[in-house]
């Protein structure tokens, strides 16, 4: 209690948060995160939004990954602190979350007032007619058309990826838009792709609603989620963060925990 004592200060002198979680929310459900404790690439960052749209081997490749990938990420559960955020909702002392997460896990957990920031990984859509369908639908028909690909075996990484090195992406088979014969993408925002205007806009505007922010394991490594601290500090607002190493944001906050996330928050669910 004595290292998150100043944390439990935190909330209980703010009772209108708004929350923006990353990456470090989701390890302990087994999700992997891209990032260091300095901020830096764990690994080779995720394709772009150009190379997905512009190249077909890279879609294969992506999705022949993402078909090994689903079968662990798609299992994950909502651990500790998804539940402790819950809670602060259900004590009407959140303002909003807005997650950088693709998993869903916040509403797994019973969280309503939520934005997904960079969409979720559960849906599929077409870039051409913005025709959807649920991703474990769409799993079930790479895999009829690929026999024995999802059973490769393979480490897993963020989001849902799988380091596979197949050395033949060429032969997997990425079905079209059956309504239209369009480009199919996860319903997810890409690097080098933008958020939706709308979600940034409510969110903004959530935030200057608030008392304060509070970041939970993120690196604000990327612009998107980092925009909100940073208009939250030149309006004169508090910010804290619960994260394990460096964040872009370290010269604004007021409080930084440096615990992992479910750790930090577990004296919401005592």
């Amino acid at each position: 209690m004595h290292a998150t004592a100043p944390l439990t200060r935190f909330i209980d002198a703010h009772p209108r948060l708004f929350v923006l979680t990353g990456a470090g929310c989701s390890t302990d459900s087994g999700i992997p995160d891209y990032r260091d404790a300095e901020g830096a690439w764990k690994r080779t960052p995720p394709v772009t939004y150009q190379a997905f749209m512009g190249e077909e081997r890279t879609r294969r490749r992506y999705w022949a990954r993402s078909l090994v990938g689903w079968r662990h990420f798609g299992k994950a559960r909502p651990n500790g602190t998804h539940h402790a955020l819950q809670r602060l909702e259900a004590q009407g002392r959140l303002e909003l979350l807005v997650t950088q997460n693709v998993d869903g896990l916040h509403q797994r957990a019973g969280q309503r007032q939520v934005v997904d920031l960079h969409g979720r990984l559960d849906q599929v859509r077409c870039m051409g007619c913005a025709w959807r369908q649920p991703r474990e639908a769409f799993q079930q028909e790479l895999d009829r058309l690929n026999p024995g690909w999802s059973t490769l075996a393979a480490r897993e990484a963020p989001d849902g990826d799988a380091d596979l090195d197949a050395p033949h992406f060429d032969d997997f088979v990425v079905p079209p838009c059956p309504a239209c014969g369009g480009v199919l993408k996860p319903d997810v925002v890409f690097f080098g792709e933008n958020v939706p205007r709308e979600r940034v806009m409510q969110a903004m505007q959530a935030m200057e609603a608030a008392d304060a922010v509070l970041v939970v394991g993120s690196s604000l490594m990327v612009f998107s989620g980092y925009r909100f601290v940073h208009a939250a500090a030149r309006a004169g607002k508090p910010v804290a963060a619960v994260n394990l190493g460096r964040t872009r944001a370290d010269p604004l906050l007021d409080l930084k925990v440096e615990q992992p996330c479910a750790e930090a928050l577990a004296f919401l669910l005592a």
